[in-house]
């Protein structure tokens, strides 16, 4: 009956058939007047932090405000944020890849009854629901994995972590006071679901000890031959162990070889691996994805361990806002956090940031391919 009263007729099932799989096409969901001046776009201004003005070659103009939001939230949320953009958008809004929103009106004077609107609402506690910023020289919102949440192998939360993060770099997301766009990441483990590898300051929840073997149950309730498939290092082995008398298949690991990423619990859950004093975090800094003045870069790992302290990370956020400040007052207009630690020099880097290099920083690995791959889309002599 749902599809009858959809218009589908079962007589005719291939009637205004479009597609039988997929979403609906993307430029039924575009604004009118994005939809008429689509590829007809001149130039955009950042007219204050959170504000952009897109200009088109007809003359029409977009005006979006863009305000920080949780990438894990409500439907009493979501549902407020329908009602905002039926209000004052004609019904339109925008997810950024960095869970930042976007509201978009097609004249001037329809901004500031929006910005008032999304200023004006507050949580219980006071503090705003839809601030605005993350535009140009700032910290836009912090993209991060599943965490504690709902990930089965996190070495640290995702959601608790950036929440107190960004509540510290607050003032770097409404404002564009920085040399450059500072983008921040976090994956709460090694598997990185996240853009942490690319990111200007990132965070990587680790392990540090090898996962515990219930033998017990091992046989149970594991495949143990795609147990021992799942580990990257080949760290892990069938072997057989006697329990009361009862000779039960299991696996041995080799821990000087485990890397701790979690595979092996993918697979098996009688090989747990998360430890509330082994888990933790590493500071990584530098990455990023633009060909702007120099080649993309990885992160490098900047602090090899941060333990965690939830609810709001005191060790974690202190050390991330010490790398941001230091790198706001050294760097030069334009220059992005690896670029400008490039030109100090890493050496200089710990020192003006205040950080202990130790030797688990030190950056061994070595792949002719790493050099001599093409990596960049920069026109290169």
């Amino acid at each position: 009956m749902a599809f009858i009263s959809s218009g589908y007729n079962p007589e005719k099932p291939m009637e205004n058939r479009i597609s039988d799989i997929g979403p609906r096409k993307y430029d039924e969901f575009l604004p009118p007047v994005i939809k008429k001046n689509y590829g007809q776009w001149l130039y955009h201004e950042i007219l204050e932090p959170g504000v952009l003005m897109h200009k088109a070659e007809s003359g029409d103009e977009v005006y979006s405000v863009r305000v920080g939001a949780a990438r894990l939230m409500s439907v009493g949320l979501i549902r407020e944020m329908c009602a905002i953009a039926d209000k004052h958008c004609g019904g339109h809004l925008r997810f950024t890849t960095r869970n930042n929103v976007e509201f978009m009106v097609d004249s001037k004077a329809k901004v500031k009854p929006l910005m008032d609107d999304l200023k004006s609402r507050k949580f219980p506690g006071g503090s705003l629901k839809f601030p605005i910023g993350g535009t140009g020289a700032s910290t836009p919102n912090m993209v991060h994995t599943q965490g504690w949440q709902h990930c089965h192998t996190p070495a640290t939360d995702a959601a608790g972590p950036v929440k107190a993060v960004m509540d510290e770099v607050f003032e770097y997301f409404t404002s564009m006071k920085l040399p450059a766009s500072v983008r921040l990441a976090l994956a709460c483990c090694l598997n990185m679901c996240g853009a942490v590898h690319c990111s200007d300051i990132a965070v990587v929840g680790i392990h540090r000890k090898p996962p515990l073997k219930d033998h017990a149950v091992l046989d149970q309730i594991c495949e143990i031959p795609l147990a021992v498939a799942a580990c990257p290092t080949a760290a892990i082995r069938p072997t057989k162990i006697e329990i009361d008398g009862k000779q039960r298949n299991t696996v041995a690991i080799k821990d000087e070889r485990c890397m701790f990423c979690g595979n092996c619990y993918t697979m098996c859950a009688a090989l747990p691996l998360a430890d509330a004093e082994g888990d933790g975090c590493a500071i990584m800094v530098g990455g990023k994805v633009s060909n702007r003045l120099s080649m993309p870069k990885f992160s490098k790992v900047v602090v090899a361990y941060v333990p965690n302290e939830p609810p709001r990370w005191p060790s974690l956020t202190k050390v991330i806002k010490q790398i941001l400040e230091a790198y706001a007052k050294d760097a030069r207009k334009y220059e992005r956090v690896g670029e400008w630690a490039e030109r100090i020099g890493w050496e200089k880097f710990f020192e003006v940031t205040g950080l202990p290099f130790t030797h688990h920083l030190i950056d061994d690995f070595r792949d002719h391919a790493y050099y001599t791959w093409r990596q960049s889309t920069q026109f290169k002599w």
